[in-house]
């Protein structure tokens, strides 16, 4: 494994993340942690979850999870690098969801419980919080630092002018300011392209794109269904929104040879800011045929095809201004 750093950061994590939302909801816990040891073992050791996954209000089940694989203790919690979110609903009352300061210093101590540790390596805000000033929110996440509770800061879909201000507000407080931002991020969804790229890429800033196969339209949804496997209602109108892109796109992967999700991975490997995919294996043969990813190499004419199949943006406002 090639390990790379998150942003400027000196940071050392795997170019693929491994996404735990599947676990509770979909995935035993039993097989959640042979994915987790699995990851290990072929080197994976940069994690993401947040307190809402499980889907259960103010349960934390994922997380839960994570918390017993680590008290299994044999180096599994010194060798993951884990974040976490906040920000969505963990209760009914007011101040058990969002930015505030008093909501960061509750989550945080309540996920550190829940997965039985001392610290968070990345501490990320889900989303943005347009009523809880940047000052606030830094001033917390300073807070928690000070404590040994979290040690990186991290965002997730924040738009360009946020990531300025939040960087911007963070160096008037003389603080490092976000080291990685979590944007929903594929062939078929480049709207981060615009600006929210080129903010990461200029203040330093790791990209780790959630998402990274279009909830399973880029992972051969056309071979599965010819295959005879089901797919979902909301996958079946998506598909049938982007289906001449989708069988382009797939037969470009037949002449290359490769599953049409790992050029994806392989893809998006290639793109300005992007330190880590976040994958979601459900399985332990989805974990290790993710793997092939590391492995592919996109020519320029292969990158070229595929912005021809699923067309991108130039950074604002060249993409549409002079």
């Amino acid at each position: 494994m090639d390990y790379v750093n998150l942003g400027r950061s000196g940071l050392q994590v795997s170019p693929l993340c491994l996404g735990t939302m599947n676990f509770g909801p979909l995935t035993s816990e039993e097989d959640s942690f042979a994915i987790m040891d699995k990851a290990h073992d072929l080197g994976i050791n940069f994690f993401d979850t947040a307190n809402v996954y499980g889907w259960k209000k103010g349960e934390g089940i994922t997380e839960n999870i994570l918390g017993r694989w680590f008290a299994q203790g044999g180096g599994r919690r010194e060798r993951t690098v884990i974040a976490t979110k906040l920000y969505g609903d963990m209760g009914d009352w007011p101040n058990e969801r969002r930015l505030s300061a008093l909501n960061i210093r509750r989550a945080c101590d309540a996920s550190l419980k829940r997965m039985q540790t001392d610290y968070i390596d990345i501490y990320q805000a889900h989303h943005v919080d347009r009523n809880t000033p940047f000052e606030e929110f830094w001033e917390a996440m300073e807070v928690l630092r000070q404590q040994g509770k979290v040690i990186y800061v991290g965002s997730s879909n924040f738009a360009g002018w946020h990531i300025a201000k939040a960087q911007e507000t963070a160096a008037r407080r003389g603080t490092f300011g976000l080291t990685s931002e979590q944007s929903h991020y594929n062939l078929l969804t480049r709207a981060v392209e615009l600006e929210v790229l080129p903010a990461c890429e200029d203040y330093g800033i790791g990209v780790i794109p959630w998402s990274p196969l279009a909830g399973g339209l880029l992972g051969g949804v056309l071979r599965k269904i010819d295959k005879g496997r089901s797919a979902s209602d909301t996958m079946v109108r998506e598909l049938d929104k982007h289906r001449d892109k989708i069988e382009a796109y797939e037969k470009l992967c037949d002449e290359l040879g490769e599953d049409p999700a790992y050029v994806a991975l392989a893809w998006l490997l290639r793109q300005r800011a992007v330190t880590a995919p976040i994958i979601g294996p459900r399985t332990l043969e989805q974990l290790e045929g993710s793997m092939r990813t590391l492995e592919i190499e996109l020519d320029e004419a292969i990158l070229a095809r595929l912005d021809e199949i699923f067309p991108g943006h130039r950074t604002a406002p060249e993409d549409y201004a002079w």
